[in-house]
Order: C-alpha cells, then structure tokens, then sequence
C-alpha cells in the first residue's frame, strides 16, 4: 500500500507545483504593482501643488526624479487609469475601482476629440477595461462616441484612418504602424452598436497596413505616407527609429498586438500569418538579448551598448500571451517565450521598492534620437505589463 500511495502522491505534487510555480509570477508582480501604484498615487496628489491644473496623468519622471505629469491631451492619459482598472480586476478590491473610475472620468471630453488617431489608446485602456469591468452604461455611450471620432479620421481614397496632422511640409497623410492598436475601440463599436462601418473601417486599415508597412523579413516600417488624391504611397520612413530602413522595437511590437487582435475580432487568416511573422522576425533577430528584452532599435549601431525598451517587451508579452490562443502548434512557444520576459522583468527591471515615483518597471525608451525619454520608466511600459500579467494568470486558470 505504501508503494501504491508514493506513485499517487508523486504526480499530485507535481501538478500542484506546476500550478503554484505558474502563479507565483502574477501574485508576485501584482502585490509589487499595488505597492508602487499606491506610492504613485501619493506622488501625483503632491504634484499638484507644483503642477500645472491641467496636468492630471502621470506620464514618466523628471530629471530631478518627480513624476512627470501630462494632461488627458497626451496620447498615453488613458494607460494609469488602465493600470488602476487591472489592478481592480485582480484584487476585486473596491478602493481600486474608485480610483478607476476618479482618473478615467478626467478623460470625459476627449470623446469628441478628432485631432489624432491616438483616441483609440486614450479612451479604450480607460473607459473600454471600466466597461468591461462595470457594465456602466455611460461609459458605453462615451466609447461608441469615441468610435464616432477616431473613424472621422479615415480617407477612403486612402483605405485608412490619418495617424498625425503635423509635420505637413514632410508628410501628406502619414499612417504610423501604431495605430493597428486602436482598431481595437472599431472592433468593439461595430460588435456593440451593430454598425458595420466601424468594422469595415478598421479591416481597410489593417490591410491597406498589410499591403504598404511590411518588409519581406517581417519587419515593418514606422510611417508610411500616402497621397490623398491617388492613395498612393509617397513614402516611408521613420519618425522614432534609428533609420529609415530599421527596425524601431516598440513598432514591432505594436504591429504584433495589432495583428493579433485583428484576427481576434475577424478570424482572418492573413491577421494571424502577419502577427506570427512579426513575432518571428522578433524572435530570431541576432540583436535580441538572451532575456528577451529588445533594444530600442534592432538596427541601432551601438548594439550591445543601446538602451533597452521595456515597453516593447511588455506589449510583446501580452501579444504572446493572446497568440497562444490561435495557434497549438506554437502555444507551447508562444507562452515559453512571454514567461520569459515576465522573468526577466521581474528579476532585472522593477523600479525601486516604493521609489521611483511609484512606477512599476524602469528601462524603457520613448524617442532615441530625439533624447526624450531614454532608460527610464513609462506609464505604457506598466499598463502592458499588468495586461500580460492577467492574461497568463487566465492562460494557467489559476491567481
């Protein structure tokens, strides 16, 4: 009997073990995150007394070491409300849901905002995770708004939605590869009101991108820019990489998510080879550390010597994590390679414990060559983190 019982406990244990070991990563990156978060909390009340009123979201940290406060007009003000908003989905915890809900509502108004493609990013991560998480009707009403907006932005002759206004003396219509992550607000419009025209509008999008963006080794460019009366391309180039002909890392992680979410929403097929070939590019580039968090070009000339970009790692690990859903075959990879990054994140790159204004990872990169934002950390950076760490947690099935 003795013998019998040894061999019945041994797998058991295994399994337990399994799961815990699975675990442990998520618990232990959320109770960091909940520590941080309410340190940035705190620092964002003292900012106000020395900060303008209209700058109400924290961004990035000074050069003096204080949070850097933007206002909800800057591309990233709807990524804190998300963090706090997967904060409530882990713990349950109501005190979460009110600051969710306190820093989303400052985003009200820019429903209605058609100055950039960068609503999609603004209002999804904030009032699409509250909608998700409450139900609440309001928010409802002002995300299919918000879908109102980002598709005044489309230019049939193009087949896309306009990225930037800026720079016009440069470019006529440029459409960046970052803006495959806000056909994601389309996808949810069309599904909840029932009009295809937000659906059709984004898959214009994802495969006029498909057509114009993509390199044969399955990188993509950051701009290209279309003539308006042709819908021909004028050009393409970069506008945060290295060079032209490089490949900047947060864009290959954007068009990986993109993808991967378009083949969520469509079951397109073509959606699915597109994200598993930029991932592939991502993960056989010889300049690709062995931890698997990219520097911030994988072309950059000073390689082994660049900055890193943590934030295109976390994007790419959340990506992962979705992309094991699609195919079997490559699952097994897929997540192997997402744990990995969550390793080395959480071993080489967390902030100080309750320093460094509350943030949870340092080490990202925004612009390089315009020396804004390079080794430090990024609000988008831990908004992404926190979503891959959720979605490993609903892969294992386990807290």
């Amino acid at each position: 009997m003795r013998k019998i019982y040894i061999l019945f406990f041994i797998p058991l244990l295994f399994c337990f073990s399994q799961k815990t070991k699975s675990a442990e990563p998520v618990k232990s990156g959320f109770d960091f995150a909940s520590r941080q978060l309410k340190v940035a909390l705190t620092g964002i009340e003292a900012a106000k007394k020395t900060t303008a009123a209209n700058k109400v979201m924290p961004r990035t940290l000074n050069k003096d070491g204080g949070i850097q406060m933007v206002s909800i007009g800057d591309w990233i003000s709807g990524f804190f409300p998300g963090e706090l908003w997967y904060m409530y989905e882990y713990t349950h915890d109501e005190s979460w849901k009110i600051q969710a809900e306190k820093f989303t509502e400052k985003l009200e108004s820019l429903q209605f905002f058609t100055g950039d493609h960068d609503i999609g990013f603004r209002m999804y991560c904030s009032y699409g995770n509250g909608y998700r998480l409450t139900g609440n009707e309001k928010y409802k009403e002002i995300l299919l708004q918000s879908a109102k907006s980002l598709v005044k932005r489309y230019n049939p002759q193009t087949g896309l939605i306009r990225s930037w206004d800026s720079n016009k003396d440069k470019w006529q219509y440029p459409v960046i590869i970052d803006n495959m992550m806000n056909l994601e607000l389309l996808f949810w419009a069309s599904k909840v009101s029932g009009d295809p025209s937000y659906y059709n509008v984004a898959v214009s999008h994802a495969d006029k991108t498909i057509e114009n963006h993509f390199r044969e080794n399955g990188s993509s460019y950051h701009v290209v820019d279309y003539d308006t009366i042709t819908g021909k391309v004028r050009s393409k180039c970069t506008a945060q990489g290295y060079a032209d002909e490089s490949a900047w890392a947060r864009g290959q992680a954007w068009g990986a998510y993109g993808y991967t979410l378009c083949y969520r929403e469509t079951k397109n097929p073509d959606y699915l080879k597109k994200a598993e070939e930029i991932i592939s590019f991502i993960f056989s580039n010889p300049h690709l550390p062995k931890d698997l968090i990219p520097y911030w070009d994988y072309d950059a000339p000073g390689i082994p010597d660049e900055p890193h970009d943590v934030s295109a790692a976390t994007i790419t690990a959340s990506a992962l994590y979705e992309l094991a859903l699609y195919n079997p075959n490559k699952a097994k990879q897929y997540r192997k390679w997402a744990d990995t990054i969550l390793e080395s994140l959480s071993k080489n790159y967390r902030a100080t414990a309750g320093g460094d204004g509350g943030f949870i990872l340092l080490h990202s990169t925004g612009h390089k060559l315009a020396n804004s934002e390079v080794d430090v950390p990024i609000v988008y950076a831990d908004y992404y983190y926190l979503e891959a760490l959720l979605r490993k947690q609903q892969l294992s099935g386990k807290r």
